[in-house]
């Protein structure tokens, strides 16, 4: 890697962190000139503009995540236990989260969802990769009989998603992980009983 491009690798993360602990609206390039130490000129050599900055920033943040995921997955083979690892990952998110932070994709979904479309919709393509991937787990768990044939993986994939975000976001609201520690009980006993 040639000493730009590490230069520009730098200023993608640190600016993740930034954007999502401050959000797209409430940093500024001199946020990111303060954490990078570079100025202006030396962002904007790598970067038009902070539109790009942040979709590159947001890109690498979900990569973050994506590897997470991939990690837990990797030695997991029975479905159910495949979606309760994924659980089990959305918690980590409180003491470890992939980003400072928390959850990226909870975060820009909220800020972008009126006022950034570009944004939104690459915030859409990520929440779709995510509802993907529980889907064809819970499919593939129908095929080799370990899901029972009428479970419907789109209904379980948004259940899960958004009772993990929701659980997220009142753990972090009252910095409480009861409320994540409840939704993940929830969830295992319905994975448990309904599939």
């Amino acid at each position: 890697m040639s000493k730009g491009q590490e230069t520009k690798a730098r200023i993608i993360r640190q600016a993740a962190e930034v954007f999502n602990q401050q959000g797209y609206a409430g940093s500024s390039i001199s946020d990111i000139m303060r954490v990078t130490g570079l100025q202006k000129g030396g962002i904007y050599n790598h970067f038009q503009s902070k539109d790009e900055l942040a979709l590159q920033a947001f890109d690498y943040a979900i990569a973050c995540v994506s590897q997470r995921t991939r990690a837990v997955l990797r030695n997991k083979r029975h479905a159910v236990e495949r979606l309760k690892a994924m659980i089990d990952v959305s918690r980590s998110y409180l003491d470890n989260p992939p980003i400072k932070g928390g959850c990226p994709l909870l975060n820009t979904a909220v800020e972008s969802d009126d006022a950034y479309p570009v944004l939104r919709d690459r915030t859409q393509q990520a929440m779709n990769s995510w509802r993907q991937l529980i889907c064809h787990i819970i499919d593939n768990g129908i095929k080799k009989g370990e899901i029972q044939p009428k479970a419907e993986s789109d209904e379980i994939a948004t259940i899960i998603i958004v009772t993990l975000e929701g659980a997220m976001m009142m753990s972090k609201l009252y910095g409480d992980e009861i409320h994540m520690q409840r939704v993940i009980n929830h969830l295992y006993k319905y994975l448990e009983s309904n599939l």
